[in-house]
C-alpha cells in the first residue's frame, strides 16, 4: 500500500544546497593594511617617544618658548587664512562668473604660483625689500634719506611671512572655489540678479555661502602646508613649532623634546582639520536639480573690467611673476658660485630622490586603490586613509617620527652583533637614502593615493565584469583592461609625488645623509648665509621643474 496525497506520490526531501564558497581574498589584497602599518609606524613611534620623561630642556622650552611658538603659529595660520580666502575665492568668482579682456589668460596664470616655493618666494622678496636691496636702495638715493630717517615696511616678519606663504598657497582655494562656481545652481544666481542683486551682493550672499564647502577645503590645504613650512618662517625669524622642532632636534640633540614638539604641532593640524569638518555641520550644497546649464558670463566694461583685470593678475604678480622674474635675473646677472660640474650633483640628487619617490608612491598607491576596487571591505578602506594621512602632517614631524623606528632597529642590530659576534654594525639605515625615501613615502603617498583612486572613479566596473565573463582572470583584466584606461591618472599622481619631493625642505634637512644636498638643501644653506644672489640658479630650477603640476592642471582644466 502506498501513501498518496492529491499531488501525487509523495516525493523524498530534496538536500540542501550548499553555499557557494566565498572566493579567498589573495595575500596582496591585503597589503594595503601592511602599507598602513608602515605609514603609521612613524607616527606611533613618534608618540611613544614624546611619552618618555622630558629633560631640562623640555622644561625650559614649556616655561619659555612654547607660548610664542603657539601664538606665532596661530597667528602666521589666521593670517594666511583670511589673504588665501579672500585671493582665492574674489578670483575664482571673477573668472566664473564674469567676461572681461584677458580672462582666458588669467584663468591658467592664476595657476602659476602653485610652481613657486614659498620659500623661494620668500627669499626673492627679502632680497628685493630688505634694507640693501634694490628697492629701499633706489629710495635712498632718491629722497637723500638715510635709513632709520624714513618708514618702510619690514619685509623680515611674521605679516611678511604670512603674505609670502599666501601668495603662493591660494590657487588651493582658486581651484576648488572655481569648480564649486561652475557647479552651482545657475538659477539660483540668475534670481539673485532678477531681485536686483549685483554681482558684489550675488557673491557674497549666494554663491560664496553654497561654495562654502571648498572654501573651506581650500583654506585647510593652505593652513597645513602653512603649519609644515620650515623655509620661510626660518628666514623671515618667525618662531613656529616646525624652526623648535628643528632647533631642539640638531641644536641641543634632545630626542623627546623634539618629538613632544612634534606632537603639539600634531594637535595643532587635528584641530584644524576638525575645525573644517565641523564648519560644515550636517548641512548640505549640492542643488536640488540635476540640470546644470552653462553660467552665463557678465560682460564687465569700464572700470569694472579694469578692477577685475587688476584683481586677477595682482596675485600672479605677487606669487610668480616678481620672485620668478627677480629669480631669472639674478641667475644671470651672480648665479651659482659653482661650475655646471660641481653644481650637478644637487640636481642628480634631488632627480634621483624624486624619481625613486614617485615610482614607489605609484605603485604602492595602485596596489592600495585596485585592493579596495577588487576586494572592499571597511578594513582596507580605513587602511587607505591611514596610508594617506601623512600629508595632512609637516614634513619635520614625518621626520623626526621616521628616524625613531630607524634608530630602534640599528641600535638593537648592532647591540645583537656586538654581542653574538664581537663587531658593531653602526648605522644602517638612519641618516641614509632609504630613512629619506621613507619619510617622503609617509609624507606624499597620500597624494599619489588621491589622484589613482580618482583616476578608478572614472573606470566602469561593467568593463573588468565583461573582461572577466570573457575568461580573463582578475590580474589579467586589470592589466589588459583598467590600466590602460587609468594611465593618464598614474601619470599624474607621479607627476604631483616628483615635484613635492623636489621642493620638500624641513624632512630633507632633518633625514638626509651627510654630506647629500637637494637643490632645496644648497638653497636654502646659501640663503641663510645671505647669499641670496648664488642661491637663484638652485632656486630657478625647482621652479621650472615646479611647473609640470600646473601643466598637468590646465590640461584637465581644458578637458573641463
Amino acid at each position: 500500500m502506498s501513501f498518496t496525497d492529491a499531488a501525487g506520490p509523495l516525493q523524498p526531501a530534496p538536500r540542501p544546497v550548499a553555499a557557494p564558497r566565498r572566493r579567498a581574498t589573495p595575500i596582496w589584497a591585503w597589503a594595503s593594511v601592511a602599507v598602513a602599518a608602515l605609514i603609521a609606524a612613524p607616527i606611533l613611534a613618534l608618540l611613544v617617544t614624546a611619552l618618555t620623561p622630558g629633560g631640562a630642556a623640555w622644561g625650559h622650552l614649556l616655561r619659555t618658548e612654547l607660548p610664542d611658538l603657539l601664538a606665532n603659529s596661530v597667528a602666521l595660520a589666521l593670517l594666511v587664512g583670511a589673504m588665501t580666502a579672500s585671493m582665492g575665492a574674489v578670483s575664482a568668482w571673477l573668472v566664473s562668473a564674469c567676461a572681461f579682456r584677458g580672462r582666458a589668460v588669467l584663468e591658467v596664470a592664476l595657476l602659476l604660483p602653485l610652481a613657486m616655493p614659498a620659500y623661494v618666494c620668500g627669499y626673492a622678496y627679502v632680497w628685493l625689500l630688505d634694507v640693501a636691496g634694490p628697492v629701499q636702495s633706489a629710495l635712498r638715493a632718491a629722497t637723500g634719506l638715510s635709513w632709520g630717517e624714513y618708514w618702510f615696511p619690514e619685509i623680515r616678519s611674521l605679516p611678511g611671512a604670512a603674505l609670502m606663504l599666501a601668495a603662493v598657497l591660494y590657487p588651493y582655494v582658486y581651484l576648488l572655489c572655481r569648480g564649486a562656481f561652475l557647479t552651482q545652481s545657475v538659477c539660483l544666481l540668475e534670481a539673485s540678479r532678477t531681485l536686483g542683486h549685483g554681482l558684489p551682493r550675488t557673491f557674497l550672499h549666494v554663491a560664496l555661502p553654497m561654495a562654502r564647502p571648498a572654501l573651506a577645503a581650500g583654506v585647510a590645504l593652505a593652513l597645513m602646508e602653512t603649519l609644515a613650512d620650515f623655509g620661510t618662517v626660518q628666514h623671515f625669524a618667525v618662531r613656529t613649532f616646525t624652526t623648535g622642532i628643528y632647533d631642539v632636534w640638531f641644536g641641543q640633540a634632545d630626542r623627546p623634546a623634539a618629538a613632544q614638539l612634534a606632537v603639539c604641532l600634531m594637535g595643532l593640524v587635528a584641530m584644524l582639520l576638525v575645525l573644517e569638518r565641523l564648519s560644515r555641520g550636517g548641512r548640505r550644497y549640492h542643488p536640488t536639480t540635476t540640470r546644470h546649464p552653462p553660467l552665463r558670463p557678465v560682460v564687465l566694461t569700464g572700470w569694472k573690467q579694469a578692477a577685475a583685470i587688476l584683481a586677477c593678475a595682482m596675485p600672479v604678480m605677487l606669487g610668480f611673476v616678481v620672485p620668478g622674474g627677480t629669480l631669472l635675473m639674478l641667475a644671470l646677472q651672480v648665479g651659482d658660485p659653482l661650475d655646471a660640474g660641481r653644481t650637478l650633483p644637487f640636481a642628480l640628487n634631488s632627480l634621483t630622490l624624486a624619481t625613486i619617490t614617485a615610482g614607489i608612491a605609484v605603485v604602492l598607491a595602485a596596489l592600495l586603490a585596485w585592493a579596495q576596487r577588487l576586494h572592499p571591505s571597511p578594513l582596507r578602506a580605513a587602511a587607505n586613509r591611514v596610508a594617506a594621512l601623512g600629508y595632512a602632517i609637516p614634513g619635520s614631524v614625518i621626520a623626526v617620527g621616521a628616524l625613531v623606528p630607524f634608530a630602534l632597529f640599528d641600535n638593537a642590530l648592532d647591540a645583537w652583533m656586538r654581542a653574538t659576534f664581537g663587531f658593531s654594525t653602526g648605522l644602517l639605515l638612519s641618516g641614509t637614502i632609504v630613512a629619506l625615501v621613507f619619510a617622503y613615502l609617509v609624507r606624499f603617498l597620500g597624494v599619489a593615493l588621491s589622484s589613482v583612486e580618482s583616476g578608478l572613479t572614472r573606470i566602469k566596473p561593467s568593463l573588468f565584469a565583461a573582461a572577466r565573463v570573457l575568461g580573463r582572470r582578475p590580474g589579467q583584466a586589470v592589466r589588459e583592461v583598467e590600466l590602460p584606461l587609468a594611465r593618464g591618472a598614474l601619470l599624474t599622481a607621479a607627476v604631483l609625488v616628483f615635484v613635492d619631493t623636489m621642493k620638500e625642505l624641513p624632512a630633507t634637512l632633518i633625514v638626509r645623509p651627510f654630506d647629500f644636498d637637494t637643490l632645496a638643501v644648497r638653497v636654502h644653506n646659501l640663503a641663510s648665509d645671505e647669499r641670496l644672489a648664488e642661491a637663484s640658479t638652485a632656486a630657478l630650477l625647482i621652479v621650472l621643474v615646479g611647473l609640470l603640476p600646473v601643466v598637468v592642471l590646465v590640461r584637465a582644466m581644458r578637458k573641463g
